[in-house]
């Protein structure tokens, strides 16, 4: 399998996708600045601070994501702990933000979602539990087919 690619192509994608979230936050805390527009009496300027902030948390996100990807490609090795549920976390982001899309944005934006969810599924599951091809060899070479062998009863 073409797993490495898909690695690739899910940390590019990601990558795309940190930049686009940081100028659509910008882009937002500067419509929320100029126009003075507040919510429940909170200041025009926290909400354009807190939508820089919030598009640049989100950013560096998937900008980890992404790193994290780029380095399970190039040393082709499973992604392991907490870089692994950092991963599933991302793909479940994707997913909610592929639910909410449908009803506000349109369908484009579910299907580019949902294609990034796809590339980051792919990844996990081509790269299993943390298993390379050496070591799953070595461990079917020592155990049954079927796992190891049951205990022999004992009486007592």
């Amino acid at each position: 399998m073409a797993r490495r690619p898909v690695a690739l192509a899910a940390a590019v994608v990601l990558t795309l996708e940190a930049f686009g979230i940081v100028l659509l936050n910008w882009i937002l805390s500067i419509v929320v600045d100029r126009q003075q527009m507040s919510l429940a009496g909170l200041e025009p300027r926290a909400m354009s601070t807190g939508s820089w902030v919030g598009g640049g948390l989100f950013g560096l996100y998937l900008l980890f994501c992404a790193g994290v990807l780029l380095r399970t490609a190039l040393r082709d090795r499973a992604p392991t702990g907490f870089t692994r549920i950092v991963l599933i976390s991302c793909a479940v982001v994707h997913g909610l933000l592929g639910a909410f899309a449908v009803g506000l944005v349109g369908w484009v934006a579910f299907l580019a979602l949902m294609v990034v969810l796809g590339l980051l599924v792919l990844t996990l599951v081509a790269y299993g539990e943390g298993r390379t091809g050496d070591e799953g060899a070595d461990r079917t070479a020592n155990t049954a087919p079927n796992g190891p062998a049951p205990a022999a009863p004992t009486s007592a």
